[in-house]
């Protein structure tokens, strides 16, 4: 058999049972020579550990059916009860109440209850900003200090031209972000922002061909919500936990950014 080298991919592969048993030899021996990445494969061993001791009897549990939709761009069976329009109306209220809310917020009368396509991409950014923003090691796949790349990847990989806003204005720093499926849409970006007191917001954003819409979504009673707008072929989503009036601030000041990036 001829032999490979091996790689911090092999480490993964080894502990995820994965790599060809005909390889462990010739693993087991690399990994003597190379103490830098033994240490490596025992940290991972022992975070492995860790995570399967700190959520046992988590793991086992089913994936919420709303999580697995939104996730897999399915649509869900049945809109939530308690979701009405009333309750759509009072959000319109609060993000429209916002002093000096000018360009494409005020530009279109009310916030309504957008189309099922549009529910659907505000439960896919509720239900990633739900995963990852917790997320305190792993939350991004390319962090704030390789900015240029990450803008560079993501707009290769959504196949749009993306421009990390800057939310220092509005007391967010960009953490960094990550790609992510995004069910009929294909790949998607996210973008997580963290403020001083640790507080987090999260931008999702995907290819879009619809005609323009925008409004706010809440796939919970008590969850993030999403300030969601389709326009010029951008599916975007900005999700947190915050007051409406200063989520809708930040879902301004961060849309006028990515439209500003496409001409520059």
């Amino acid at each position: 058999m001829t032999r490979r080298d091996f790689s911090e991919r092999d480490i993964h592969m080894a502990l995820d049972g994965e790599l060809p048993g005909e390889e462990r030899m010739a693993y087991d021996a690399w990994l003597d020579a190379n103490p830098e990445m033994k240490a490596k494969s025992a940290r991972y061993i022992a975070d492995r550990a860790a995570l399967r001791a700190a959520f046992a009897g988590v793991m086992d549990e089913p994936v919420p059916a709303k999580l697995r939709q939104a996730l897999l761009g399915e649509a869900p069976a049945k809109a939530p009860a308690w979701r009405s329009r009333w309750w759509l109306s009072a959000a319109a209220a609060a993000v429209l109440m916002v002093g000096g809310a000018g360009g494409y917020f005020a530009g279109i009368d009310g916030v309504g209850r957008g189309g099922e396509s549009d529910d659907r991409l505000a439960e896919q950014a509720i239900a990633a900003h739900v995963i990852y923003a917790a997320e305190k090691r792993h939350a991004v796949e390319v962090p704030a200090s390789d900015k240029e790349h990450l803008q560079t990847w993501l707009s290769n990989r959504v196949g749009l031209k993306l421009v990390a806003p800057d939310l220092a204005a509005e007391g967010f720093e960009l953490v960094g972000g990550r790609l992510l499926p995004a069910g009929e849409r294909g790949k998607a970006a996210m973008l997580l922002y963290e403020d001083a007191k640790g507080e987090r917001i999260s931008l999702f954003v995907t290819a879009e061909s619809s005609q323009a819409t925008k409004g706010t979504y809440t796939a919970e009673a008590d969850g993030p919500e999403a300030v969601y707008w389709l326009d010029k072929g951008y599916g975007c989503a900005v999700v947190g936990s915050l007051p409406p009036e200063r989520l809708s601030e930040v879902a301004k000041s961060a849309y006028g950014q990515l439209l500003a990036g496409i001409s520059s």
